[in-house]
């Protein structure tokens, strides 16, 4: 008996979502490294970049030459559009390009080699103008800060809803409404306007962010208990704006609420509800006991009117009637249930891996605003008396989007014209089977690109 025949390792087929081999990498490499050398694939749309109207940004240029091992390539605005990248979702940036799984959406608009090389430049700001940390004036967010400048503005001009909310995340927003009109990316210790009262660094960081609401117009703002105090609620009731909160009892001096032991021994839905009056501010402080007690803090809402939920009883196997007070009821309605915006960036988020942090904050940053386009898009067919199901899916608004960007006043390929007789054959064909190719958008058809006719003075028999 040959003993080998024990260790005979069964042969693996390769999977589609496992790693290509070298070879199908390396054959696309040495395809997409000669069109990257060519000088018209380096060139490529210089000529229509001088009349765009685009707001003038420091050239990439200026950013290869602090990575010498790359050769410079022009690269413009129009060159560069990851969305098709946030809709399939393979486990490495290279499948798109790969034999096995290529996805013509991305693989046709730019090679391979010119796509890591673009991504190994990919700068947002020149680092040789950036500060050391001994300086007064170092910004920890210096390498995107020209994008924060560029976005913040637009956030802060869209039309507020009367209620806002304000959340900590690892990219940060929370909402029911999901659209974002403000962020503030934590580095650290945050620098506090000298014109906003202090108080404390998470109540900071909601007057920072609140700073765009206009004031004594009604508007009411959420958050939790990592934010909630006291001091906060009085500057923002200065400011008429209205607020609930989630908050810790250590938060509320001089209050002595109810045990939570006394609380469930009255049962499910039993509240203790205290009031007090600071200058011309009311605070109602309202603790409610359901599966366990939270204490929630307001300057316009308290306990009454309370409202009847069902809950389920596990000892009675029903449900029953549990009194919920309407603090509580305001403050699910606005800011609990599902986080929105992040839960739609996570269904097709960009997912495009780096070694450089900011990349992942940058490519966040392109999924939030097209997003919170998405939901403006949403919010304008509600209004406009659309139902949910005329409404475009996330995923088709973001199609669009990249078709439009890949597409929009860009040459189509020729592929040369058919003979006489093939011509007439497939004509009758077409006729009978209809277009063989989808319409485009609306954006591509009227770019006024590579649709006019040809003018000849050659003319016509007949």
């Amino acid at each position: 008996m040959d003993i080998r025949l024990f260790y005979r390792r069964k042969r693996q087929d390769l999977h589609v979502r496992e790693i290509p081999s070298e070879s199908e990498y390396s054959e696309v490499e040495s395809n997409a490294s000669e069109e990257l050398d060519t000088e018209k694939d380096i060139q490529d749309g210089e000529d229509e970049e001088e009349d765009s109207g685009q707001e003038d940004y420091p050239s990439v240029e200026n950013y290869t030459t602090q990575t010498p091992r790359w050769k410079t390539s022009h690269t413009t605005a129009s060159s560069v559009h990851p969305q098709w990248t946030s809709i399939p979702q393979p486990p490495a940036t290279r499948m798109f390009w790969s034999h096995s799984s290529r996805i013509a959406q991305v693989a046709d608009v730019m090679p391979l080699a010119r796509w890591e090389a673009i991504k190994k430049c990919l700068r947002f700001n020149d680092n040789s103008g950036q500060s050391t940390r001994d300086m007064p004036n170092y910004d920890e967010l210096y390498k995107i800060r020209p994008l924060l400048d560029h976005i913040l503005p637009k956030l802060k001009d869209l039309p507020m809803q009367e209620t806002l909310c304000v959340d900590e995340q690892m990219v940060p927003f929370k909402g029911k409404n999901g659209i974002p009109h403000n962020l503030e990316v934590y580095v650290g210790k945050a620098v506090h306007p000298p014109e906003l009262p202090d108080v404390g660094a998470s109540g900071n960081v909601v007057l920072r962010l609140a700073e765009p609401i206009p004031k004594n117009k009604n508007f009411k703002v959420f958050f939790d208990n990592w934010f909630t105090s006291v001091p906060l609620m009085l500057v923002l009731a200065q400011q008429g704006i209205h607020c609930v909160g989630m908050v810790h009892l250590n938060r509320l001096p001089g209050s002595s609420m109810v045990k939570d032991e006394d609380l469930k021994r009255s049962g499910r839905g039993s509240f203790q509800e205290k009031k007090a009056c600071v200058g011309v501010t009311e605070l109602y402080a309202v603790k409610w006991y359901d599966n366990r007690s939270v204490t929630l803090l307001s300057t316009y809402v308290g306990a009454q009117p309370v409202s009847q939920v069902d809950r389920w009883d596990k000892r009675q196997k029903k449900i029953i009637k549990v009194p919920r007070p309407a603090i509580v009821s305001t403050y699910n309605q606005h800011m609990g249930g599902v986080d929105l915006l992040d839960s739609l960036i996570a269904l097709y988020h960009t997912n495009i891996r780096s070694k450089k942090w900011y990349h992942r904050l940058v490519f966040h940053m392109i999924d939030l605003v097209v997003v919170t386009c998405g939901l403006i898009y949403r919010r304008d067919c509600a209004d406009n008396g659309m139902t949910g199901s005329d409404h475009m899916r996330l995923y088709a608004f973001k199609s669009q989007i990249a078709h439009s960007l890949c597409k929009y006043q860009k040459d189509g390929r020729k592929r040369g014209r058919l003979s006489g007789g093939m011509s007439q054959q497939y004509e009758e064909k077409r006729k009978k089977q209809g277009p063989t190719a989808p319409i485009p958008n609306q954006d591509i058809r009227l770019d006024k690109t590579s649709h006019w006719p040809m003018m000849s003075e050659k003319k016509v028999d007949g």
